[in-house]
């Protein structure tokens, strides 16, 4: 499957499942909206009843306008006309709000207008017969600015009494939260898989650009000695089969050698480097390469001591490396500048180029195995995608790491710790 199918796909996917989740929000919401006007319906209708109650008790029997009113989502108030007795009053809210099947703890707070002040609070446990209640316990309430005796039922657990009633909505949108991360796993298992078949293909394509150029040298110097007499020749064409051999047997063996390569199989010699004195060492080995393209490379030193119990070998190869690519993946005269620093015990090392840079997306793959930044078919940069590989295996097993800080079309940075030694 192409790119733009799999795109597609995730596309189409993405926006089918965007749409199910508002669908679920949207039913969700309107399940909690009518199950909240439920339960304030019946709340009205059974403080209705405590009032009706009331008055039968009181032998009142004037009517009163809006005997409930509802102040907040869950704060109820009833007006009476009379004085209240607290224990009589909540035996009547009891009776009434499980006969209207609200089986919930709740606050009620009695109001008298000869005090002007709220006169008692309770808090109320549904399923405890016994309700001892401290009055700092009970929610404050303000008293309202209203004529007349009032008491007011408070319920603090209503929301998580909606949505306990709501146990088929919320079981649904568990489910489709599981398909959800179960797509989203799909999605990036495919992706990934795709990046890998993609890494696959350009390693194929390299190994075959590096490997095709001996072969051809070997089969043509081949076809050539056969048909030669003198001796000369004969050596002459001898040697170059020889030489691509070996060529040819060193990529071979690199390859495979990188490819098994971890920071647990590494034969690590380690012993005390001047980190400054091998820089500048290795920067003599490459000052022809760095004169063929004009290239300048120069040093900033600033740590102050820069022992490190490393192995020498490795990190000659570590750096030559970095150098290395920065001189490849430069369309210019190549300008690499390396500038060291100390940090507590760790010797930072930056490195920065003025190259070709490498695109964000890619940033996080860099350090993979046969990874190269894809470039179609063009293969003007010689390489298996394991030079950075190699370099961050290393730095690993020598208890160092490498990260890339920045990289645009102004060049690259990298930074390298490794352990002071001193």
């Amino acid at each position: 499957m192409s790119r733009k199918s799999i795109y597609l796909v995730v596309f189409l996917a993405t926006i089918s499942l965007i749409g199910i989740i508002v669908t679920q929000i949207f039913w969700v919401d309107k399940a909690f909206t009518i199950q909240d006007r439920e339960f304030n319906d019946r709340t009205v209708i059974a403080l209705t009843s405590v009032v009706k109650r009331l008055q039968a008790l009181n032998k009142d029997s004037s009517d009163v306008d809006e005997p409930v009113v509802q102040e907040t989502s869950n704060y109820f108030v009833a007006h009476v006309n009379d004085t209240l007795h607290p224990y009589l009053l909540e035996s009547l809210l009891k009776d009434e709000l499980q006969a209207s099947l609200l089986k919930q703890n709740f606050e009620y707070v009695i109001y008298d207008c000869f005090n002007d002040s709220i006169v008692f609070g309770s808090k109320v446990n549904i399923d405890e017969p016994d309700n001892i209640v401290k009055s700092e316990d009970v929610t404050p309430h303000k008293k309202l600015n209203r004529d007349g005796h009032y008491f007011g039922v408070y319920f603090p657990e209503k929301k998580g009494y909606i949505m306990d009633q709501m146990g088929i909505w919320m079981f649904s949108s568990f489910i489709i939260l599981l398909v959800v991360l179960f797509f989203a796993y799909s999605i990036m298992a495919i992706l990934k898989q795709k990046r890998l078949s993609e890494i696959k293909t350009d390693f194929i394509n390299n190994m075959t650009h590096e490997l095709k150029t001996p072969i051809s040298t070997i089969s043509i110097s081949t076809r050539a000695l056969l048909n030669m007499s003198d001796m000369e020749s004969v050596q002459k064409y001898a040697r170059i089969i020889k030489t691509e051999n070996e060529r040819l047997q060193n990529q071979v063996e690199r390859v495979l050698d990188i490819a098994t390569l971890s920071p647990n199989t590494l034969n690590l010699d380690k012993k005390h480097i001047y980190l400054h004195k091998l820089l500048e060492e290795i920067t003599e080995s490459l000052e022809l390469k760095l004169a063929e393209v004009n290239g300048e490379l120069h040093f900033n030193f600033q740590a102050q001591s820069d022992t490190v119990y490393s192995d020498k070998l490795h990190l000659t190869n570590v750096f030559t490396n970095l150098i290395d690519n920065a001189i490849k993946y430069c369309k210019q005269s190549p300008e690499i500048k390396i500038h060291t620093s100390q940090l507590n015990n760790k010797i930072i090392i930056l490195i920065d180029d003025n190259g070709i840079g490498i695109d964000k997306k890619h940033y996080s793959m860099i350090f993979e195995k046969f990874f190269r930044v894809p470039s179609g078919d063009k293969h003007d940069v010689k390489g298996f995608g394991l030079g950075l590989f190699y370099v961050k295996s290393v730095l690993e097993a020598l208890n160092g790491s490498i990260k890339l800080i920045k990289s645009d079309h102004t060049g690259s940075r990298f930074q390298i710790e490794l352990q002071h030694h001193g």
